[in-house]
């Protein structure tokens, strides 16, 4: 008969592996929503969007199973941050899906246009981003602290970045006022990218805190 210890051990194991997998989906969405975006690609978007689900999936998986850890094991001190951890992270991720989604649906509805600009700093902020995803992924599974405090400096490039895309975008709307429906809806793809940062941020903060007891503010 399996001890309890080495059923709860069991347990995080699957609980990591659910998380590890939730952030790949996370960094493959983002990635094919920016390249459904750079080719105006509706039916690819459309995927994207209907695709999201399979993300909610696993985090109720998550939900569920450290439910039933905390249930049956009574875990206490580090083992029970470490499971609360995990819903955190798990809530972040389905965040950072729902911004792929937000993207493909901008998709939608830029279809048939032809962008008013090449796309350099968003496909650039997206490059960031996945890093993000997987680096913040990386941290949790190896409680990196020093890997989930560079979720800060990376923050503050995508910042960088937004605000760039934003000045850029609003010149481009005072010298011609026909563009100002399009670049409002990439002004926003931009705006969902820097929030995606901010949830990879979080889990950054969620590592310090499963590490060492105390939960930083990597986002200010």
């Amino acid at each position: 008969m399996m001890t309890k210890r080495k059923e709860f051990d069991l347990g995080l194991e699957q609980l990591n592996e659910l998380i590890v997998e939730m952030g790949n989906r996370v960094e493959k969405s983002i990635g094919e929503a920016m390249i459904a975006l750079i080719n105006v690609d509706g039916p690819e978007a459309v995927r994207i969007i209907v695709q999201d689900k399979e993300l909610n999936q696993i985090e109720e998986r998550i939900s569920e199973l450290g439910a039933t850890l905390i249930a049956t094991q009574q875990p206490v001190a580090k083992d029970l941050r470490r499971i609360l951890v995990a819903f955190k992270i798990a809530s972040d991720l389905e965040r950072m899906g729902d911004f792929s989604v937000d993207i493909a649906k901008v998709v939608v509805r830029l279809e048939g246009q032809t962008l008013i600009k090449p796309l350099i700093d968003l496909p650039r902020m997206t490059e960031i981003v996945q890093l993000m995803t997987r680096e913040s992924i990386q941290s949790y599974v190896q409680e990196n602290v020093d890997l989930a405090y560079k979720m800060a400096k990376d923050d503050d490039m995508v910042d960088a970045l937004y605000s760039q895309i934003i000045r850029e975008l609003f010149t481009i709307m005072m010298e011609n006022p026909l563009t100002i429906s399009q670049a409002n809806l990439l002004s926003f793809v931009g705006r969902y990218l820097e929030r995606f940062a901010d949830h990879a941020t979080n889990i950054g903060e969620s590592v310090v805190y499963l590490v060492t007891g105390a939960r930083p503010d990597l986002n200010s």
